[in-house]
């Protein structure tokens, strides 16, 4: 083990997720920080997120033995210590420099699955070669089928268990944080997606899909998907894992809540196959939500952010250890022993107690 790597290993110290968000708004630059928080336009998706999110409350059960809570579970065969997953996340490497190296260890560490960006570094080859182990590579389509092919068969080469396509970028977004301070993230630096090259992603179809499951031995995931209708017809064409996102609120402006979205998709997907969710989802009591809601696994990216930026290797695993600890006294607390207690009936809709925005989930953070 290398000197660097030994001192990722160290255990990162801030006591709850609040003084980890402070931690990581500390640590980063006024454009690093709003490319982590911000959001296309108007930045409505973002907070309509937050608020769906918040706006679920819960209808806890009396006298059922939790004693042990059990949080386990598989995702594409891997082990799952909890039900989460580390979403992908383009210019991770601008919150702490290892990148997507430091997240794929503290993944491998911890016991739960990452996607690896595309729009990232080091690349997922070098990724695969620093941490082997099971991963989920995520592409953004910039150039023909040919290129398409050839990434995923290096990515199979690599050890790859699952390959994400992400639906909802047929173009690039305005983000008017970044736009007003000339701010260009390090995706975008050294690739297309700065001037909007998106001629690939956006010509991708149904044909694109099926393509992918035709020709390739690999667990296919969508990434984007809204809409029930494309949900049912994701599961018909072959898709193995249906993730339901509006990018962070980073693509369309004034989309619908991912959380609001859920129920639909799930009761399309019947079972099926998994469905993963993200959106809005901050703290062990939403992910708790998403679960009860239909989601078999929650994605947390702009979580991940922030534990990346408030320390790295060390701040993703203190603040994933927080998290499952979180996650298990809700479902205590809910009267829930297993995952499969998590149901709709635990949930009602109520005004939230707050105004919702990215950050309400902490609303201690400028008080200590």
């Amino acid at each position: 083990m290398s000197e660097q790597h030994a001192k990722e290993q160290q255990e990162a110290t801030f006591r709850s997720l609040t003084e980890m968000v402070q931690l990581a708004r500390k640590h980063l630059e006024r454009g690093d920080w709003d490319y982590l928080v911000g959001a296309a336009d108007t930045e409505a998706s973002l907070r309509r997120n937050r608020a769906a999110v918040e706006s679920w409350v819960f209808k806890p059960r009396i006298l059922n033995d939790v004693s042990a809570v059990s949080v386990e579970s598989e995702l594409l065969g891997s082990a799952m210590r909890i039900p989460v997953v580390l979403p992908p996340i383009g210019s991770v490497q601008a919150f702490e420099a290892g990148g997507g190296i430091s997240v794929a260890r503290a993944a491998k560490d911890f016991g739960i699955l990452q996607i690896l960006s595309s729009s990232c570094s080091p690349d997922y080859e070098a990724v695969a070669q620093g941490v082997p182990g099971p991963r989920i590579y995520q592409l953004y389509l910039m150039g023909d089928r040919s290129w398409m092919d050839d990434h995923i068969g290096r990515a199979l080469d690599a050890g790859y268990t699952g390959f994400c396509l992400t639906a909802d970028t047929q173009v690039y977004s305005r983000r008017e944080r970044d736009v007003m301070k000339s701010y260009v993230p390090m995706s975008g630096r050294s690739a297309s997606a700065a001037d909007g090259d998106f001629s690939h992603q956006a010509s991708m179809t149904w044909d694109t899909i099926a393509h992918i499951k035709d020709t390739h031995d690999i667990p296919l995931i969508v990434k984007g998907v809204m809409h029930e209708d494309d949900a049912t017809r994701c599961v018909e064409a072959g898709v193995d894992v249906i993730y339901v996102s509006n990018h962070g609120g980073r693509q369309l402006d004034h989309a619908m809540a991912c959380i609001d979205a859920l129920p639909q998709v799930s009761q399309a997907v019947a079972g099926r196959v998994p469905v993963v969710v993200d959106g809005g989802f901050m703290r062990g009591a939403d992910v708790v939500k998403g679960l009860c809601l239909g989601a078999d696994f929650v994605g947390m990216g702009r979580f991940e952010g922030l534990a990346m930026a408030a320390g790295g290797y060390a701040g993703l695993m203190r603040g994933l250890k927080i998290l499952e600890q979180e996650i298990r006294i809700s479902m205590a607390l809910l009267g829930a022993p297993d995952l499969a207690s998590l149901n709709p009936s635990l949930l009602q809709r109520a005004q939230p107690v707050a105004e919702p925005s990215v950050l309400s989930a902490f609303p201690l953070i400028d008080d200590y």
